[in-house]
């Protein structure tokens, strides 16, 4: 749900629609929560208010890109149960090389 503002002028909800679509097509990514408009004549002026984006952890498990578990059947669960997390140790720590 975006709001609008109508500052200055009087436009249709038609009108409306549109530069709210508009906005929403114009910021592919962001979040549309609120729309300044004001109308004078044959020019608009529109002021945009952007909200936080939600977003979900994405992680690789088991081969599959999942946000949660949920979705997977018991056998695939079974098997992110049943898997071996590896640790880096202090030695391993050393042969790891980083280069600028």
């Amino acid at each position: 749900m975006v709001k609008v503002n109508v500052l200055k002028g009087n436009p249709g909800q038609k009108e409306i629609d549109a530069y709210v679509q508009y906005a929403i097509d114009a910021n592919p990514g962001k979040l549309l929560t609120e729309l300044d408009l004001t109308v004078d004549g044959e020019y608009v002026d529109m002021t945009y208010h952007f909200g936080e984006v939600p977003f979900d952890r994405i992680r690789r498990i088991t081969g599959y890109l999942v946000g949660t578990l949920d979705r997977f059947n018991n056998a695939k669960k079974a098997e992110v149960e049943d898997r071996v997390k590896h640790d880096v140790t202090i030695e391993a720590e050393e042969d790891i090389y980083i280069s600028a």
